[in-house]
């Protein structure tokens, strides 16, 4: 190992020690001595997962050029997101809601905006206990085009109310879909919105 390498890959291309070592046919541990010895200084570990995380392909494409009608299509799916869509998991997009309309919007922004995999999407149904969970599955598997195996097992409630339960007959549903970029990118979309709508008022 030379300093030049180690400057290369460690502070330029911004490679973990581990990965350094890798590249350079040593152990994580020769790297580190080596680094320690020549006093080279080392990032702290929420750094290297912070580069680790900017170097991760993501699994969407967002559309470049969009359209009047995905514009608002965008804004709109944006908005239900901001109002309905959880915000505490930084890792997972989670909309959550039991209209259909509201559902299938947000997901066709998923869809013809952000141009996800749709491998990676799952459904999650919270229900009441006197629901037939098989009949729910079915109508919403067929309502979002989104395979049957791609549920995860529903979450049913026990202490079920009769008021609840006829509003909201075919229970609410989670949209998931796993990826902390594309959260990272919503998130950041709807501050700029937000933003702008804000001035504008002042």
């Amino acid at each position: 190992m030379e300093i030049a390498q180690i400057k290369q890959l460690y502070y330029r291309e911004k490679l973990s020690a581990a990965e350094v070592g890798k590249k350079l046919g040593k152990t994580v541990w020769q790297v580190i001595r080596f680094m320690k010895k020549n006093n080279l200084p080392r990032r702290s570990q929420s750094q290297t997962r912070y580069y680790q995380f900017m170097r991760q392909k993501p699994s969407y494409v967002k559309k470049s050029h969009l359209s009047l009608f995905e514009q608002k299509l965008n804004l709109a799916g944006l908005m239900l997101y901001w109002g309905e869509g959880v915000k505490a998991k930084t890792d997972v997009v989670d909309f959550v809601n039991s209209n259909q309309k509201m559902v299938l919007i947000f997901l066709k922004m998923l869809r013809q905006i952000y141009q996800i995999k749709e491998s990676k999407l799952r459904v999650l149904l919270y229900c009441y206990a006197n629901q037939n969970t098989t009949k729910l599955i079915n109508f919403w598997s067929k309502l979002l085009k989104i395979p049957k195996n791609k549920f995860i097992k529903p979450y049913v409630r026990q202490d079920f109310n009769p008021k609840k339960i006829n509003k909201m007959p075919y229970s609410l549903v989670h949209i998931r879909y796993c990826d902390k970029k594309l959260f990272s990118q919503i998130m950041q979309e709807i501050d700029i919105i937000s933003n702008k709508y804000l001035k504008l008022e002042w």
